[in-house]
């Protein structure tokens, strides 16, 4: 296929040199479907938690299974309070301030699993704590702190409750039969609790997506070894990892590939037999020693290669095939993301992550941006959007405010540690005064 005819007649401003970030995103989307050999597996509670759901839970029973109470207090009939305690009619007077306070009979106690087991009267009440199932003839509790009781008679005034008040209906959280949660949910540690209080233990989740990652260049060393002048320690796979580990993605750590075409094109095919999704980090530029593009035409499909980003601006994107020629083998999808540590990030967070989301079967969300105002001027030029780091706080009035964290350039890894969100400039903005509303993205949830 022609990618970029292709992408050129149903995306708007296609430009594989410089593509708007808008675009880019479009483009993955519709490249980002679920994986077809995706497995299904079923997993207990315990293992869950950012799982995504591979089909709809239904509720087996209601929550709360009975009508139970809501707060410590009294239950009766609510019927009562449209009678006075002398059983006169008094419909009008329980919404009076000078209503006559009503006056029960205690007739026991019901507890949270041990309740009141007999039937009470008109002018009775049951002691009741919160969760008790609602005794029977019972449909309204008043709270203890608004009663006044002697020996076993409790007063309150009428006009402070209403009928039904601080009752727990049977399914009102959760009915029988509904769904409680569906099909491409990332489990939370919430949704635990709520499956087991549907008696719940396990479900049925989509296999985790395999990622393979490596990092190109010979001026690279892991961890460990000893630098030689003109080298520098790999970072970029350990933010990678921490990144898909984040998102409970399974990583295929592929370690450094040197810069020679031969070892590029073997890392490549292995990575695309193993994995669903291949990432690179470093060799998609325009260097000499830069083979990621070429190979791309090679081994598959390209999407696009340049995005009207910074940091980030060289970002190839398509897809890979493991056999002798495209459409042959396996496939996986490819990102080739810069080499500048703090450009993987930003590239990560808002081109890959929601292509992973998609392909691991959940249902993709936006970021949360909350609007800020900026604190100082930001050198902005217009036409690419820009994601630089800042550092936000509120003030007393609820209003948040934001700064940068100084130099922004895309090899200032510590600029990502002193942030606490990324400041979104727009596509089409230039500079920003200070004063000036921006968009920003909390790290908190995210990095």
């Amino acid at each position: 296929m022609n990618t970029s005819s292709h992408f050129s007649s149903c995306v708007a401003e296609y430009d594989p040199n410089a593509l708007p970030v808008s675009a880019a995103q479009e483009i993955v989307r519709q490249w980002a479907l679920p994986r077809g050999r995706t497995e299904v597996e079923h997993v207990r509670l315990f293992d869950a938690l950012d799982r995504v759901l591979a089909e709809d839970v239904i509720s087996p029973i209601n929550v709360p299974s009975h009508d139970n109470s809501a707060m410590d207090g009294y239950a009766f009939d609510g019927a009562t309070l449209l009678n006075g305690s002398d059983g006169s009619d008094g419909a009008n007077e329980a919404s009076l301030p000078d209503s006559p306070p009503l006056r029960l009979t205690v007739a026991g106690t019901a507890l949270a699993g041990q309740p009141f087991e007999g039937h009470p009267l008109a002018a009775q009440c049951v002691r009741i704590m919160t969760g008790a199932l609602i005794p029977p003839g019972c449909d309204t509790v008043v709270p203890q702190e608004l009663v006044q009781r002697t020996g076993d008679t409790v007063t309150f005034a009428s006009a402070r409750i209403v009928r039904g008040a601080n009752r727990r209906l049977a399914g009102e959280d959760l009915a029988q039969g509904h769904a409680a949660l569906r099909k491409g949910r990332i489990v939370r540690a919430s949704d635990l609790g709520l499956l087991a209080s549907l008696g719940i233990g396990d479900v049925a989740v989509h296999r985790r997506l395999r990622v393979a990652f490596f990092s190109t260049g010979d001026e690279l060393r892991s961890v460990g070894q000893a630098l030689a002048p003109g080298c520098v320690y790999d970072s970029n796979r350990y933010t990678l990892f921490a990144m898909l580990r984040r998102m409970n993605m399974e990583p295929v750590d592929l370690g450094i590939v040197r810069d020679d075409r031969a070892s590029l094109e073997r890392a490549l095919r292995k990575a695309t037999q193993d994995a669903d999704v291949v990432i690179s980090s470093g060799g998609v530029s325009v260097g000499d020693a830069d083979f990621t593009r070429d190979l791309m035409n090679t081994l598959g499909d390209v999407a696009f290669w340049k995005i009207a980003m910074r940091p980030g601006r060289p970002l190839a994107f398509g897809r890979l095939w493991s056999g002798k020629r495209p459409g042959e083998g396996e496939s996986a999808l490819f990102f080739g993301l810069p080499g500048n540590p703090v450009a993987v990030m930003a590239t990560f967070y808002f081109i890959v992550r929601e292509a992973l989301l998609a392909m691991s079967g959940a249902t993709p969300y936006s970021l949360p941006l909350i609007a800020a105002t900026s604190s100082q001027p930001i050198n902005k030029r217009a036409g690419r959007t820009e994601f630089q780091r800042g550092v936000a706080r509120r003030d007393t009035a609820g209003h948040w405010h934001v700064v940068t964290t100084g130099p922004q350039g895309s090899g200032v890894l510590s600029s990502m540690s002193e942030a606490n969100c990324f400041i979104v400039l727009k596509h089409d903005a230039g500079n920003i005064d200070a004063g000036d509303s921006v968009d920003i993205l909390p790290f908190d949830g995210l990095i």
